[in-house]
């Protein structure tokens, strides 16, 4: 029987959602004088978004945070005694935490990191399945969601199948509680939910792709050099009138000439 005990269930619950909404995109950010990334592409707080603001390098550590994040959580749970239905609450909290953070107002992430944070304790063995899914994708497709969202999805049935076999002989099976179905159909859920932009922006072809710039960030650039185009306009039109107005040698000669003929004139 599992333990239902209460008191760790509240500890999971609510460790899982602070600890979770930790804004690692936005201390990073901020600690080497970068971009939010919330005022750029899709104002999210992921590693995605994150690598338009300050770069990949500085991405991977605010995402290794994330994952760390969730892992951290779940070995407290354990420290704590709390059993199998903490565990796996505490690692659903994280993703929640971390995409409805509370504190930069409920914004945040997709909950893709602190999803593999909590699999990395709770079954490791799901991550063989995730990750080649997840790299293939975005290197195909060069779209991160489309990575995540089937990443999310194989892992969770990965899972869901994992537990289902657990009367199996250890040979075959990690022998995970029943519990873990809920994590099987919960994370990919979640991070399905998390996701809701992004699935429609694919349905209408419109998704941002891995190193190339969104079409409303290449146009940005458009009415500022127009603006600058009636000013040099401008600026040629006065050139021209000034040149216009300068006297040439020619007639200033001919104007100095007017009064020496007639000098001239009164001598004869």
């Amino acid at each position: 029987m599992q333990n239902y005990d209460l008191v760790p269930v509240a500890v999971a619950l609510v460790a899982g959602y602070l600890v979770g909404g930790i804004p690692f995109g936005i201390i990073i950010t901020r600690l080497i004088g970068g971009v939010d990334p919330r005022t750029i592409g899709s104002g999210r707080t992921g590693g995605a978004n994150v690598s338009r603001a300050v770069g990949f390098r500085w991405a991977a550590v605010s995402g290794l945070l994330d994952v760390a994040k969730a892992s951290a959580v779940v070995l407290f749970i354990i420290a704590i005694g709390g059993g199998s239905v903490p565990q796996v609450l505490a690692a659903l909290m994280a993703i929640v935490g971390h995409s409805r953070s509370p504190y930069i107002g409920f914004h945040g992430g997709r909950g893709v990191a602190p999803g593999a944070g909590g699999a990395i304790i709770l079954a490791p063995v799901i991550l063989l399945a995730i990750f080649p899914v997840f790299a293939l994708t975005i290197v195909i497709t060069r779209i991160s969601s489309i990575g995540s969202l089937s990443g999310s999805l194989v892992g969770g049935i990965a899972m869901i199948v994992i537990t289902a076999l657990a009367p199996l002989p250890p040979i075959y099976t990690t022998h995970l509680a029943p519990i873990y179905f809920l994590y099987g159909v919960g994370v990919p859920a979640l991070i399905w939910g998390f996701h809701l932009d992004n699935i429609g922006r694919l349905l209408r072809g419109e998704e941002r792709r891995i190193g190339r710039k969104s079409r409303s960030a290449a146009t940005a650039g458009a009415p500022a050099a127009t603006a600058g185009a009636p000013a040099a306009t401008a600026g040629a039109s006065a050139a021209t009138a000034g040149a216009a107005t300068q006297p040439t040698p020619e007639t200033e000669s001919g104007a100095a000439s007017g009064p020496a003929r007639d000098e001239t004139a009164r001598q004869d």
